[in-house]
């Protein structure tokens, strides 16, 4: 009888296998979840920064005490991440430790990003109490419809953000159809003199609410936050995958009775009210090179325009002028209230463009990602250039290396930003 390859190499597996068997043991306890979770990071990075003596920003910080070329500055950071889970319930804690110093200042961080307790008595529902870092909306390197979250930094996106405290619900529901998921997002947040005081007025329990949507392969969020520590707003955003390397998302909110002040180069305030609409439209691209482009425009409806940006920044010349031929500093002090309420914001004006490349591996070099993001300023023409090269080719360790350059024409967004570049290196150790 002949027997076929398969059938013969079979035979002569069987009594290696049947051995194998006798010394093999299976451990359910090993694939056992457990009910202490615990891991993070910690991170080294030093820096410096080129300033740009000519930038209002810089004027504005040093005009009473000389002005360094360069602040050298290096930070730690532990970050830890625990979960606890017994039953239906569990507690979820993120702190934050940090510490910083550079040739002028000190300065240390010390609290949780979030800690909250979670119940999840059913598959299809979740009640969270405590401190949150919600993320809503599809935007990359912003997101207008995130009504309950601190804003991203476009320059390092990825970055882990502080929670708000809240009460919030989820309600998931799978369906047959066209509409395959409907989930309700539920929340109560409130603001008091010692909870959520940058949020908005105290004294008030806000209510917001997200409605999502998985409709024939397009995610869809409807959003809403009603009037209280802010002024009501609502918002909807999208996400669809056009093909298996072709994404396209949105974000569309409308804000209600905002309060919009502006600074004039005297020093008087003007203030305006009205509703106003921000919005972005972004695509993601990867090649078959594993090439990754992100693309993202903005429209910020509570920014400055071009001429109210310029005002502040003649404010800024105006005041300097005032110290040093009367030594009054009044002006100044204007502008730094002014800073603070919204002209030192990242990108404080109404256009943006963000373009961000990344190549996986190139010439072979495993576990190497290069990339470069370009954030530009579509009125004024001024940008930021920010090349990056990262290794993670060493157990649990992560290497970055990035450097910035600054470019735009004097009473530009960029051009009067307090750095012209900047120099830094990352070293993450994970545990």
């Amino acid at each position: 009888m002949k027997l076929s390859w398969g059938a013969t190499l079979l035979l002569a597996w069987l009594p290696a296998a049947s051995g194998a068997a006798e010394e093999f043991s299976f451990d359910a306890t090993e694939f056992e979840k457990k009910p202490l979770e615990f891991g993070g990071y910690l991170e080294f990075k030093p820096d410096r920064s080129w300033l740009n003596r000519d930038g209002a920003f810089n004027k504005l910080n040093f005009y009473n005490r000389a002005t360094p070329d360069m602040l050298d500055r290096t930070t730690g950071t532990l970050k830890l991440n625990s979960k606890y889970t017994q039953g239906i319930a569990s507690i979820n804690l993120r702190a934050d430790l940090e510490a910083r110093r550079d040739n002028l200042s000190s300065d240390r961080t010390n609290r949780f990003d979030e800690a909250y307790v979670s119940l999840k008595p059913d598959p299809g529902f979740t009640l969270d109490a405590g401190k949150l870092a919600l993320k809503w909306g599809k935007g990359y390197a912003w997101s207008p419809v995130g009504f309950v979250e601190r804003p991203k930094d476009p320059n390092d996106v990825e970055l882990a953000r502080e929670g708000y405290t809240m009460i919030a619900a989820d309600l998931i529901r799978n369906f047959d159809g066209d509409l395959k998921t409907v989930a309700f997002t539920p929340l109560l947040l409130p603001v008091g003199s010692q909870v959520n005081q940058d949020f908005g007025k105290a004294n008030h329990v806000n209510a917001a609410a997200k409605l999502y949507l998985l409709y024939q392969d397009t995610d869809i969020d409807f959003t809403w936050l009603g009037s209280g520590s802010r002024t009501p707003r609502f918002g909807v955003d999208f996400s669809r995958n056009l093909s298996s390397s072709v994404e396209i998302h949105g974000e569309w909110a409308r804000i209600r009775d905002v309060e919009q002040r502006s600074i004039g180069p005297t020093g008087v305030t003007t203030t305006q009210r009205g509703d106003v609409a921000s919005a972005l439209l972004g695509l993601r691209y990867l090649t078959d090179q594993d090439t990754t482009w992100i693309l993202e425009y903005y429209r910020n409806g509570t920014g400055y325009t071009e001429v109210q940006s310029q005002d502040f920044y003649r404010l800024v010349d105006n005041g300097l002028t005032q110290f040093q031929t009367t030594g009054s500093d009044s002006l100044l002090k204007k502008a730094q209230s002014a800073s603070q309420s919204g002209y030192a914001k990242p990108n404080p004006m109404q256009r943006y463009l963000y373009l961000r490349v990344s190549q996986k591996e190139p010439f072979d070099i495993v576990y190497f990602t290069p990339s470069v993001t370009l954030i530009a300023n579509v009125d004024d023409h001024s940008y930021s250039l920010t090349p990056e090269l990262l290794y993670t080719g060493i157990t649990n360790l992560d290497l970055r290396m990035r450097a910035t350059w600054v470019k735009g024409g004097i009473g530009s967004d960029f051009g009067e930003k307090q750095n012209s570049r900047k120099f830094e290196l990352m070293m993450r150790y994970y545990f």
